[in-house]
């Protein structure tokens, strides 16, 4: 061992400089597990700065997978925001007018410059935003958190002063989760939705030649494709579509331009927020109305913050501001300038302007951009699934990391099939990009709105703003936003509520699956083992030691869970080694390895007893058995010597005499044999032991608590088990059963 040769040998002074040096790395080292516990390292193994050409590598990708959507509103925007024809020729200066604010103040403004900057360690999405405030504030409302929790690389931060009332008011902690779930289910909604509006809106462009039922076949077939292509990941997938976005940028910015010089330059005169007033005044109601057509223009745009997991923000500011901007703003001058010559045409606008021979390359860049739009949907939905599994507001999936190089980029098979039946149906029942509208501008302004609300909350607790800084940020955004919102609400009877009934569904299925596993959390904490009881158990005469590792799955960070002494009682045998092992989701993205393993001794030291907490981040891939036993094992023998180390460095004697050199020495010997007594252990295999816990109400609970444990009953038996998304092999997985009553 490297500890006894460095002893054998020493002389007083080569003692001292090792002491120094020890008690200098070892300083300050005392955690909650209430004896010496696994180092944690300050070593940050991210990188925050990254290179230009990487940059601009994941703007390049960015624009197949985030801006797909905005970037095909053109295909159907103005013909939504006139069902009824145009009134007044100076009507489309008006709604020009409103397209042009809006995206400015929305896609740039609000998220480019603003909403971005709101990242929890470059991830985006409701949950991104309620992880970053659960490292400002104690607003979780399952009571796991460590004070070793805030010593990793990727979670500290300054301490704000904004969060006592927060945190001592339960409801606003509630309401608070409530929120960040809301904008989960609405980003679902929103993949339910999107793909069949964009290709629809794409493939009506052979409406005039095949009937409205081919219009919906066609449509199908290519939403199946679509999902079909999800396993193979962000990463190919962007690449794949990166190129052709680029060219359908080209195509209908240089469309836009020629249109806009061929027909009506003086359009541009739109930028004047003047032909709005006079817009208003002129149509009133009618004009307010189109609102809900116009706003269209920005769908997507939270998907700019939804995927930023998938890339970074210099790369979707770069991607934004200087391709996707300059190319939407032409296409909307150029409709409008047609739109002025020949305003009968505005049901079909984007087809009717398009130059005669670049009519069916146009439609054929058009069917395949509207199938990459709705890509930056999906990806959003899968990111923002994962997040919320990690903090355990979401049923256990699977979660597959589909590239090497960026850990952001997730596929969920679960989530890709629901879309998928989801998007065929939708599409099956409304069978047209205008009836389709009214439910899809509902769920993109919901789920605008309550960013608006989560990085407000940010502003007050994270960035410590003034309440007139934060004003400066709502008000505006979200008087506009609630404009907005007054005009789809009138839409709400002929489609809009069905993304408040898909809303409603997925809110239910989070709320009953975070209830029941905080009142799980609560019942183990409550029934949990002392020290005491432990003791009592090992030394039991009946109780036999077997060669081997045991690894005990818990969700208590601290404590022995109450299945243990149910393991005892059905099976009189424990393992030479047990590790009791909490697998816990920190609210930051990542957690680097040398800083993911948590040990301590439970006592007594000769029963080989250890408590081990395993801390991954939200976005973090919970390795396979192989990989995290063979981990799990080294950490635990780099505790046990620096655990030696530190009692050696305690000895408060200021002279060095031979009796401490023999102790140290001593000392050493014990560890090596510690380590070896492991070794061996390990060799002879390690047996994962998880609870099959079955979940009944109690029978004094409310009629409300039994409807809820049931459902969550249900989920349980419907989605995948903690054992099988880590993968363990049958024949080292032993269950037993046990009932909790909560």
């Amino acid at each position: 061992m490297a500890i006894e040769e460095g002893f054998i040998g020493m002389e007083e002074g080569d003692i001292k400089k090792w002491k120094e040096t020890m008690n200098k790395s070892l300083k300050e080292r005392k955690t909650s597990l209430s004896i010496e516990a696994g180092r944690v390292s300050t070593v940050i193994d991210h990188s925050s700065k990254m290179g230009w050409i990487a940059t601009l590598s994941l703007a390049f990708q960015s624009l197949g997978v985030v801006y797909g959507d905005i970037g095909t509103s053109p295909l159907y925007v103005l013909a939504s925001a006139f069902p009824n024809g145009i009134n007044h020729k100076d009507d489309i200066l008006g709604s020009l007018s409103i397209i042009y604010y809006t995206i400015l103040i929305f896609p740039l403004l609000k998220y480019v410059f603003i909403v971005l900057r709101a990242n929890d360690n470059g991830n985006g999405g409701a949950f991104a935003l309620y992880s970053l405030l659960c490292r400002h504030a104690k607003v979780s409302l399952i009571p796991n958190e460590q004070p070793e929790d805030m010593e990793l690389s990727n979670y500290k931060l300054e301490t704000p002063s904004n969060k006592q009332r927060l945190e001592n008011s339960y409801f606003a902690r509630a309401f608070l989760l409530f929120m960040t779930i809301l904008g989960t289910t609405m980003v679902i909604g929103d993949g339910i939705f999107t793909p069949p509006m964009s290709v629809i809106s794409a493939v009506n462009g052979i409406s005039a030649k095949l009937s409205q039922d081919y219009v919906v076949g066609i449509t199908i077939l290519i939403l199946v494709f679509l999902f079909g292509v999800q396993r193979f990941g962000t990463d190919k997938v962007g690449f794949s579509f990166a190129p052709i976005l680029t060219v359908w940028f080209i195509l209908i910015g240089a469309t836009g331009i020629y249109n806009l010089f061929k027909y009506d330059v003086g359009v541009l005169r739109a930028v004047n927020p003047k032909y709005i007033v006079e817009f208003f005044q002129r149509d009133g109601k009618k004009a307010w109305m189109s609102l809900g057509g116009v706003f269209l223009c920005i769908s997507g745009c939270e998907a700019m913050f939804a995927d930023l997991g998938h890339f970074s923000v210099r790369a979707i500011q770069i991607s934004f501001s200087f391709i996707t901007l300059p190319a939407i703003l032409a296409a909307y001058s150029g409709q409008a300038a047609y739109l002025r010559k020949f305003p009968d045409t505005v049901s079909n606008i984007f087809y009717e302007c398009i130059p005669g021979p670049l009519y069916w390359p146009t439609f054929v860049a058009a069917v395949v951009a509207s199938i990459i739009g709705s890509q930056a949907i999906i990806s959003a939905a899968f990111s923002i699934v994962s997040q919320a599994m990690s903090m355990g507001c979401f049923p256990r999936v699977k979660v597959a990391h589909t590239s090497t190089s960026h850990k952001g980029q997730v596929y969920i098979p679960e989530i890709n099939y629901i879309l998928m039946v989801a998007c065929i149906v939708v599409t099956a029942i409304f069978r047209s990009s205008e009836k389709l509208s009214n439910a899809y501008g509902f769920a993109i302004i919901c789920d605008m709105t309550i960013t608006t609300f989560l990085v407000s909350v940010v502003m007050w607790i994270v960035w410590n703003k003034k309440i007139w800084q934060i004003a400066l940020f709502v008000v505006p955004f979200g008087s506009i936003e609630l404009v907005y919102l007054s005009a789809q609400l009138i839409k709400f009877k002929d489609g809009g509520f069905l993304p408040l009934v898909s809303a409603i569904v997925f809110t239910v299925i989070m709320g009953i699956w975070f209830y029941a596993q905080k009142e799980r959390y609560m019942f183990e904490l409550k029934n949990k083992i002392s020290s005491e009881n432990l003791i009592k158990l090992v030394d039991d005469l009946n109780t036999n030691r077997m060669p081997g590792i045991g690894v005990l799955y818990s969700e208590l960070v601290q404590g022995i869970p109450p299945i243990f002494p149910h393991f005892i009682a059905n099976i009189p045998s424990i393992h030479s080694v047990v590790i009791f092992v909490s697998i816990k989701t920190i609210p930051i993205s990542r957690v680097v390895l040398n800083e993911r393993f948590l040990f301590r001794h439970v006592e007594p030291r000769e029963c080989n007893i250890f408590r081990c907490i395993v801390r991954h981040g939200y976005d973090d891939l919970i390795g396979d058995s192989i990989e995290f036993e063979s981990q799990l094992v080294q950490h635990l023998k780099e505790f046990i010597i620096e655990e030696e180390s530190n009692y050696m460095l305690e000895v408060k004697e200021t002279t060095i005499e031979e009796k401490d050199s023999i102790e140290a020495l001593n000392m050493v010997e014990g560890v090596d044999n510690e380590i070896q007594f492991i070794d061996n252990a390990f060799e002879k295999g390690v047996v994962y032991m998880v609870g099959e816990t079955e979940v009944l109400a109690d029978p004094n609970s409310s009629f409300f608590n039994k409807i809820i444990v049931n459902a969550y009953n249900v989920l349980r038996r419907n989605f995948q088990q903690r054992h099988e998304l880590m993968a363990i092999p049958h024949k080292r997985l032993l269950k037993v059963g046990m009932t909790y009553e909560i």
